[in-house]
């Protein structure tokens, strides 16, 4: 299986839950390859993006963590090859 490049994005209507997705992010570390922010001050949501690089296997094992996260939404979407 090859490395695939894809972004995931995240939705935090709990922002109760920060601490705890930002624990999960950081055991996926290895394969994160930017973050961007966005907190919504105004509104009860925050959204935050990642470019990732890594097996599918291990991307859509990131993307399940979070979606079992209360309060949290999460998507994935890889490249179909590797590049």
């Amino acid at each position: 299986m090859e490395k695939r490049i894809g972004t995931i994005t995240i939705l935090l209507s709990d922002r109760a839950r920060s601490a705890e997705v930002n624990s999960i992010i950081s055991d996926f570390s290895d394969i994160v390859l930017c973050r961007q922010g966005l907190p919504f001050h105004d509104r009860p949501v925050a959204v935050i993006a990642l470019i990732v690089e890594g097996l599918p296997d291990r991307i859509n094992a990131f993307t399940g963590r979070l979606g079992r996260v209360a309060g949290v939404e999460s998507k994935a979407v890889l490249t179909k090859n590797n590049f």
